[in-house]
């Protein structure tokens, strides 16, 4: 079955500019032509189910068209209609904030008995515990991990839209450390803080590879996003490594007061990827006004920062526990240190457990 024609011609003209005053120059849902660097490209069990399947299929688009955020955008594909691509943008408060995450769906030939199939884009790379570097999306919607009632998907209720909601709000979220379960029990809020640094670390990563590679028919507007954002990126990288912003929370330059203590890694991370980021949102046209090549770190000590809400009550209560003698040493054991070793190995792509890679790092 082939779908109506639409028209895609206008993410060629998509500028920071239209982005902003005319958010519908790039549309949020468009039906496209060109599937051939889709993941499931290959995969013929979409292709069948009857008139049943495909009408469902046509139901989701008018969904998507009808109900997309501003800050997530969907293509169909007029002769593979059982196929989507669909990019999430980063919200702001997270380590995810100001990067686009690509993700391929594939309707099974019995949908909506069974969920779609949906690959990230990865480059390799694990940015979060429920999105492996094979691509492996990890979500109890999709029945890849486990969950309770309405967690799971249901045939008579569940769309493609709930689906990508949930990925930006529950996935892409502004402590994708306590993704795993039990994380909190083992490491807590230092280690979340910690997490937060790796993942703005693989989001950078991330962006210089879309820069590179974009998908197809996302390459206009991939551009146009970072020739808007680029700056604001770069002086968040600033922020982060002269410990004058905790991760994830940039906003602007004269929302800068916060003192807060960062990884050694974490900051020569940064010294790396900077000239990198600068030269890539550079070859978009952003404005570099007011931005170095390189990254400047300021040569200083800065303390922790005070620790804040649930940390506050965890260092108490583990406080209390060595008072009475019921626990609370310091040392970290060696089931611990292996924990981490095989955590940090998900970071680069190789195979670990369902859940988060989020030891800390060393000072």
């Amino acid at each position: 079955m082939m779908a109506p024609s639409s028209s895609s011609s206008s993410s060629s003209s998509v500028t920071p500019k239209t982005m902003t005053s005319k958010p519908n120059v790039f549309k949020r849902f468009d039906v496209v032509s060109d599937h051939s660097d889709h993941h499931y490209v290959n995969n013929k069990n979409g292709c069948g189910g009857g008139g049943r399947v495909q009408k469902k299929i046509m139901q989701e688009w008018k969904i998507l068209e009808k109900h997309l955020p501003d800050s997530i955008y969907v293509r169909a594909y007029e002769t593979r209609i059982d196929l989507l691509r669909a990019v999430v943008v980063g919200a702001s408060g997270t380590p995810y904030h100001d990067a686009l995450f690509f993700f391929d769906i594939a309707f099974p030939s019995d949908y909506p008995t069974h969920p779609p199939e949906v690959h990230y884009r990865s480059f390799g790379l694990r940015p979060n515990p429920n999105l492996y570097a094979s691509g492996y999306v990890c979500l109890s919607l999709l029945n890849t991990w486990p969950g309770k009632g309405r967690e799971k998907w249901d045939p008579s209720q569940s769309t493609i839209l709930q689906v990508l909601v949930s990925i930006q709000g529950l996935v892409l979220n502004k402590e994708p450390y306590f993704n795993e379960p039990g994380a909190g029990n083992r490491f807590g809020c230092e280690a979340s803080r910690a997490y937060n640094e790796k993942v703005f670390v693989l989001t950078c990563k991330t962006t210089l590879y879309l820069l590179r590679r974009a998908p197809l028919n996302f390459k206009a507007f991939t551009a146009a996003f970072y020739r808007q954002r680029g700056g604001v990126i770069l002086r968040a990288c600033k922020a982060y490594a002269n410990g004058r912003v905790v991760v994830g929370h940039y906003k602007d330059e004269d929302a800068v007061v916060a003192v807060t203590k960062v990884k050694r890694k974490f900051v020569a991370s940064m010294v790396e990827l900077y000239p990198q980021l600068f030269k890539a949102f550079q070859g978009t046209g952003a404005s570099m006004e007011g931005l170095l090549e390189h990254l400047k770190v300021e040569t200083r000590y800065p303390a922790p920062s005070k620790p804040r809400g649930k940390c506050i009550v965890k260092r108490a209560f583990d406080k209390l526990k060595t008072i009475l003698g019921l626990g609370g040493s310091k040392k970290k054991t060696k089931e611990g240190e292996e924990n981490e070793n095989s955590n940090n190995k998900n970071d680069d792509g190789t195979k670990g457990n369902a859940g988060v890679a989020a030891a800390a790092d060393s000072d």
